[in-house]
């Protein structure tokens, strides 16, 4: 065996012997003589040791020229730009490569990029060399060489369209099929160099996750052109991080398109009762009570709005302040809510209060998921407010400002009896029950019961009350109203 074999033994690389064997004859003529055969060989290995990486998440700015095996993911366009103080434009490709360790964008310049839109396929392996640099969604590499490697495998799947939990930071090219959740309208900013820009929201969720969708400039008027329930599929997304959070954003290449197709969300919410001071969470439940939308006077002199609901699960309650637009949204008793990136916050008399602002989305669902079906949420409409779990229900205490809920929707969620019968005006029936309505009729809450009472007597909401009458279409005629002490 050669001085070159004996070398090329002791390196591990995927290299094959004859190019390796090329390389040295080219570094002994390169040296011109200075050099034999086998420091030749030793110099190729070195190189080799420095620029071949176990994998893509090894690759990092500072490094000199990397090599790596990675899988096309996407492709992207053909781009044209002009270079300063020449008459040829340049040319350029943004490839996102994969292994089992990573995703990184590789870009190929001037006559390579015209050669990629013809020969590269996503699912393609290729051997890449090229030099990393700190690029705008992190490390990407500037590519000097590339070509096919057909023998090698990458165990990593190439996606046409991507669930949310799929996604990851540097991915372009998105497709994405969601449930819409929730929009936002479109805001303006100033730009750096004087310009306007424009900005929407809207929220996506799958069965894998949810994840929020940047609309740039006039792509942000299709925010407006869907509504929450709706599906939609995102085309030629790009994901960005904010605050340590992945954000899918669409610019010029990408859109929002309607689908006609069912899209199926699964919220990956926590329990009420497992919620502490300080924590950003999913939360979701019934609406057991809402309030009036308040406004009020800002430091700077703008003017503000917020909306108080409370919503319960099997393990607790909680309200939720739903401030700016959020207090506009039509909410309801009896409705089933996911609020998401909601900050939970000291409240009113020691009570939790989950807080609602502009990072949060709140999605009034059609039906609770399958999951939650022991909070009664999914009942809501046929078994009224009581159905919503046996939790311990609503603590009842009031916020400053709050001045309950509506008579006309408390009385529609209240229902019949549990054993299926009105009331004949017979023998009276005996209810202890929180307040959670104060007005005609009186909504009591036992915290697995919820009964319309008919009084004269003025309660006040959150007040715990024993009522004696007889009942009549599931609502009691309070002839006796006691206080428990």
């Amino acid at each position: 065996m050669g001085a070159i074999e004996d070398v090329y033994e002791d390196l591990e690389t995927d290299v094959d012997f004859e190019e390796f064997e090329a390389a040295v004859e080219d570094k002994v003529e390169q040296m011109g003589g200075l050099a034999d055969e086998e420091t030749a060989a030793m110099l190729i290995a070195h190189e080799l040791r420095d620029e071949e990486v176990e994998g893509v998440a090894d690759v990092a700015p500072g490094m000199n020229d990397v090599k790596f095996l990675a899988k096309v993911m996407s492709v992207g366009e053909l781009r044209t730009f002009e270079r300063d103080g020449e008459d040829e434009d340049g040319h350029v490709i943004n490839v996102e490569v994969a292994d089992e360790s990573g995703r990184i964008r590789i870009a190929m310049w001037d006559g390579m990029a015209e050669d990629a839109v013809d020969r590269l396929e996503v699912g393609q392996v290729l051997r890449v060399a090229g030099r990393p640099k700190e690029g705008y969604n992190g490390v990407e590499i500037d590519v000097d060489k590339v070509e096919p490697a057909p023998d090698a495998e990458v165990d990593v799947e190439a996606l046409d369209t991507y669930r949310v939990e799929d996604l990851a930071l540097g991915l372009s090219d998105v497709n994405l099929k969601g449930r819409v959740l929730s929009t936002d309208s479109v805001r303006t900013f100033d730009r750096d160099d004087g310009s306007e820009g424009r900005v929407a929201n809207l929220m996506l969720g799958d069965s894998t996750g949810r994840i929020r969708v940047t609309l740039w400039d006039e792509k942000a008027d299709l925010a407006e052109e869907f509504s929450a329930g709706e599906s939609a599929e995102v085309v030629d997304g790009y994901v960005r991080d904010r605050d340590g959070t992945l954000e899918l954003h669409v610019g010029n290449r990408g859109a929002v398109e309607e689908l006609e197709e069912d899209i199926e969300y699964v919220p990956d919410t926590r329990d009420i009762g497992s919620l502490e001071i300080g924590e950003t969470v999913d939360i979701a439940g019934g609406v057991i009570e809402t309030d009036p939308k308040r406004t009020f006077d800002r430091d700077d002199g703008s003017q503000g709005q917020v909306r108080n609901v409370r919503i319960k699960d099997d393990t607790g309650d909680i309200r939720v302040a739903l401030w700016g637009e959020k207090a506009d949204r039509d909410i309801d008793l009896a409705d089933y809510v996911v609020f998401t990136d909601v900050e939970i916050q000291d409240g009113y008399q020691d009570d939790l209060e989950a807080s609602a602002g502009w990072q949060s989305a709140v999605s009034v669902m059609d039906d609770a998921p399958e999951d939650a079906a022991d909070t009664g949420a999914d009942a809501a409409q046929s078994t009224g407010l009581g159905a919503f779990g046996d939790g311990g229900g609503s603590n009842g205490t009031e916020a400053a400002g709050s001045s309950g809920v509506g008579a006309g929707s408390a009385a529609a969620a209240v229902a019949e009896r549990p054993d299926g019968e009105t009331g004949d005006g017979g023998e009276p029936e005996t209810f202890t029950g929180t307040v959670v309505q104060a007005g005609s009729p009186v909504v009591l809450d036992d915290g697995a019961e919820t009964r319309s009472v008919e009084t004269d007597e003025s309660l006040r909401l959150g007040e715990k009350v024993t009522v004696t009458g007889p009942a009549r279409d599931g609502t009691i005629d309070a002839d006796d109203i006691e206080r428990p002490e």
